[in-house]
């Protein structure tokens, strides 16, 4: 996963990170060494004190002043991470602090100077922040941000199975329809069946939410049978019933990753780097939503009527983004894409170069139907509306800027030809007044 640090920058630069909805001031750095530096010598000593161990697998920067100068910003993030002196860290030190069970470290593995360390770690990607949690290497998709590592952090060292115990959890489980969620009925935890449903989570934890009950009763409201496991997109009223119960390991594994692609799903902080990756033929419908406000709110759930009417369409994958959550990248994708995110925007992106084509609303007080929005959609599918037409566009432009300097040289070789025949009529000229004076003499 090749990192945005740009990101980091902006955040830096604006000298807030948000948690919440409450901008938080990013302290002065104390001078205290809370990062590691991973090397042969000391690597295996420094991560048996952890109980989870974040890294980041870093370029070599020797030499190199400017690069130099941002792994330091990238390290300071690393820090403030960790900072329990931190006064405007306070809620992210004390989720470390209060993990009395659990040492969380911070290390840095360098790609030229520790290749015998990322070798032996299995660190394959330059530029990535690995996280070491019990048998289970975990690579960080999201964005540099202290509350969204510590809170990715906090899912990690959970229980990859959430136990469904009481009709409070039950109406919890309900309330999350935005990840992709699993729920299985076991006999006991015992019970060889959701062994291989525990080994299972453990694959995908903490990115995929896994469920299990072993009460009849909460069993009886899931509409679930003995060792029969429900999937649930995201967004979706009813879930799907694997087939094939009991079921092995690999065999849910197998489902997993054959259906981990949701008709429409939301775009998170902490997997946001992995899910613009996940583009189909190079191109990503967006949708830009508030849930919070009115007219947000009218067309996201116009936008889930569509997903639920399309969810078998293996073509279709729609990434929903509350401005809310990215409140510093409101402006950089408003002036990429041309766009007003005060109000919902539907559009069609080029993942290299940004290219983009937006759905145009007759009212902006009116949201489109469902049926326009599922026209739209499909005018997408189907290639007729294309953000690489605006390429074409640009290149017919050259062609036309290209023959219009063709004119203008072959006027210009005209009107040196007509000078040409100017002087050399004036030259006849003056050889016949040279003929007319000779005869008179």
């Amino acid at each position: 996963m090749k990192w945005g640090w740009v990101f980091l920058a902006v955040f830096l630069s604006l000298g807030t990170l948000s948690w919440g909805e409450k901008g938080l001031e990013i302290p002065e750095y104390d001078g205290r060494d809370r990062v590691h530096a991973l090397s042969a010598k000391n690597y295996k000593s420094i991560m048996k004190k952890y109980d989870v161990m974040v890294i980041y697998y870093h370029k070599n920067v020797d030499g190199n002043r400017s690069a130099m100068k941002q792994f330091q910003i990238e390290e300071l993030a690393l820090e403030l991470m960790t900072s329990p002196a931190a006064n405007t860290f306070q809620l992210a030190a004390q989720v470390l602090d209060d993990l009395d069970d659990e040492d969380i470290g911070f290390g840095l593995v360098d790609e030229k100077k520790d290749t015998a360390v990322a070798k032996k770690l299995g660190l394959d990607e330059v530029e990535s922040i690995y996280i070491f949690a019990e048998n289970e290497i975990i690579e960080y998709d999201g964005e540099l941000a202290a509350d969204t590592l510590v809170e990715f952090l906090y899912d990690v060292i959970e229980e990859p199975v959430e136990i469904i115990d009481n009709e409070r959890e039950l109406k919890g489980f309900h309330n999350n329809d935005e990840v992709i969620k699993l729920v299985g009925y076991f006999k006991s935890e015992r019970s060889p069946h959701f062994i291989e449903y525990d080994d299972a989570a453990e694959e995908f934890h903490p990115f995929v939410k896994f469920f299990a009950t072993f009460d009849p009763k909460i069993a009886k409201k899931l509409k679930l049978k003995m060792n029969e496991v429900d999937f649930y997109e995201p967004f979706m009223e009813e879930p799907v019933t694997i087939p094939g119960k009991p079921y092995i390991e690999s065999e849910l594994v197998e489902y997993i990753e054959q259906h981990d692609r949701p008709t429409l799903r939301k775009l998170e902080p902490h997997s946001m780097y992995e899910i613009w990756e996940d583009d189909i033929d190079g191109e990503h419908i967006v949708a830009f939503a508030e849930e919070d406000d009115p007219d947000g709110f009218e067309f996201l759930e116009i936008l889930k009527e569509v997903a639920r009417e399309n969810t078998d369409n293996p073509n279709l994958s729609i990434i929903w983004i509350d401005p809310d959550d990215f409140p510093l990248l409101v402006p950089y994708w408003e002036k990429t894409f041309r766009i007003d995110l005060s109000s919902p925007q539907i559009g069609v992106v080029d993942v290299e170069d940004a290219d983009s084509v937006w759905m145009e609303m007759d009212d902006q007080d009116d949201m489109p139907t469902s049926d326009e929005l599922e026209q739209w959609i499909d005018d997408v599918l189907s290639g007729k509306i294309d953000p690489d037409d605006d390429d074409d566009d640009e290149d017919d432009d050259d062609d036309d800027d290209d023959d219009d300097d063709d004119d203008d040289d072959d006027d210009d070789d005209d009107d040196d030809d007509d000078d040409d025949d100017d002087d050399d009529d004036d030259d006849d000229d003056d050889d016949d007044d040279d003929d007319d004076d000779d005869d008179d003499e």
